[in-house]
């Protein structure tokens, strides 16, 4: 099993979430998060006064699925979640080593 780990923009979230059903994902956990990486967030203006904008809203999504289906899930979000601009976002894949289903205690694939 797969963990893929993806910050994309939000507004990209509805659309990477509909070609993730298509493609078989089942579920997702989702966070509204603030980061950077190269663009190192931007100034904007409100009320006439320049400030900085540090940390840039973005949005997580963790997905755990089978081992054979992660390289089509990361394409997925890759080519959907791509606007062709500074910081469309970045895309991580660790293994997973156990997975519990809460309600009936299937493990691992069963419980995806």
């Amino acid at each position: 099993m797969k963990l893929i780990i993806a910050a994309i923009k939000p507004f990209k979230l509805e659309e990477v979430r509909e070609a993730l059903t298509s493609i078989g994902v089942r579920g997702m956990m989702v966070t509204e998060i603030k980061g950077f990486g190269s663009q190192s967030g931007h100034t904007e203006i409100y009320r006439g006064a320049e400030y900085a904008v540090n940390f840039v809203p973005k949005v997580k999504l963790e997905i755990v699925v089978a081992a054979s289906m992660a390289d089509q899930v990361v394409e997925t979000i890759q080519t959907t979640a791509k606007t062709d601009k500074i910081g469309d976002g970045k895309i991580f894949v660790l293994d997973v080593q156990s997975a519990v289903r809460v309600r009936t205690g299937e493990t691992n694939d069963d419980a995806l």
